[in-house]
């Protein structure tokens, strides 16, 4: 819904913060997050009738805990029709260990093959081991590679994909 571009920025910086502090130079991780996740950028994937966004939100208080966004791939490998890239699944550590991260990966790929889609591709900071296990576990391969700038740092991403 477009009432919650506010609240996916917000959560979005943060997981982002938490993700890439002492990792990314501060001032390149702030011009990030106000480039790719501001409200107006949620707003246009919100729109967009080729994109899904799923807000989680506390029980108590329904303050922002994680999101993902399922959209059109942007990535430096073939895809087709049927291709969808999760291009975002972020949960603020505060509710890691609560299994919200398979919740919302389930949805994820429930919501991708309600809209007809064949393949889930998602990219992901080659450092990150947690994030690859826990997508290899869900049963993502790798399957390619591309290069991530932010700020002055370019960074090597994996690329995995799933069969749906």
């Amino acid at each position: 819904m477009a009432e919650d571009a506010a609240a996916l920025s917000l959560v979005a910086s943060a997981t982002f913060l938490e993700a890439f502090a002492g990792i990314l130079a501060g001032p390149d991780i702030v011009a990030h997050c106000a480039n790719k996740s501001s409200p107006a950028a949620f707003a246009h994937w919100l729109a967009d009738p080729a994109s899904i966004v799923m807000l989680a939100e506390a029980a108590d208080g329904a303050a922002p805990l994680a999101y993902t966004v399922l959209t059109t791939p942007d990535l430096p490998i073939e895809t087709g029709e049927g291709d969808i890239e999760l291009k975002r699944i972020y949960v603020l550590e505060r509710a890691h260990g609560r299994g919200l991260a398979g919740e919302l990966m389930a949805r994820v790929l429930a919501d991708a093959r309600a809209l007809g889609k064949r393949r889930i591709l998602l990219g992901v900071y080659g450092g990150n081991r947690r994030a690859q296990r826990f997508y290899e576990k869900q049963g993502f391969a790798a399957v390619g590679t591309r290069q991530f700038q932010v700020g002055g740092t370019l960074h090597d991403d994996l690329i995995y994909a799933r069969s749906l």
